[in-house]
């Protein structure tokens, strides 16, 4: 467990003293004991090496790269509604935004964000139209191969199903979990 600053891991250790260990993995006893403010997760943190990677080639798709924060992520955001927008965070990518497009419009995108320690926290987002065709796939891995060859160890956060499959499906492994808290 992690804390900002002190005077939040005195909040933190405070609050947490008497919980059993199992139970700080669960938002709703954390939400209980703490000032939360908001939450995010739990989620299923997983990671993956050069050795483990399974990249998806596409002759059907193209990908396309674009700069963080190009106007045509922004429109997917928009597309995908603020919680999935929210989840995937390519408004804070600084890598290449890699995309796959239909009809000249963004349907797809995927991009990283460096961590502490070489990590690269890769965001996905698909627009709710164009799901279940295998564009998270295509445009997550070419994120993470794009991760790996700049000497990044790929993170995938995965809240959903949907996303833990995705992951999977490149050859991430699920080493842990994440509860995020942002306390009063």
């Amino acid at each position: 467990m992690t804390a900002p600053s002190s005077s939040a891991a005195v909040i933190v250790r405070d609050a947490l003293r008497a919980m059993p260990v199992e139970a700080v993995v669960d938002s709703a006893l954390l939400r209980e004991a703490l000032p939360a403010v908001r939450v995010l997760g739990p989620a299923a943190l997983s990671y993956v090496s050069s050795v483990g990677f399974r990249p998806v080639e596409t002759d059907e798709l193209t990908v396309e790269q674009l700069p963080p924060g190009h106007p045509d992520l922004q429109s997917l955001e928009q597309a995908a509604g603020h919680e999935d927008a929210g989840e995937a965070a390519l408004d804070e990518i600084t890598s290449p935004a890699f995309v796959v497009r239909e009809r000249d419009r963004v349907v797809a995108a995927a991009g990283y964000r460096p961590w502490p320690r070489r990590t690269a926290h890769i965001g996905v987002l698909t627009a709710p139209k164009a799901r279940g065709r295998g564009l998270a796939r295509v445009t997550g891995s070419a994120a993470v191969a794009h991760a790996l060859a700049v000497g990044l160890l790929p993170q995938w956060r995965a809240r959903t199903h949907a996303s833990r499959r995705v992951a999977t499906a490149l050859g991430f492994e699920e080493l842990g979990s994440q509860l995020s808290i942002e306390i009063a």
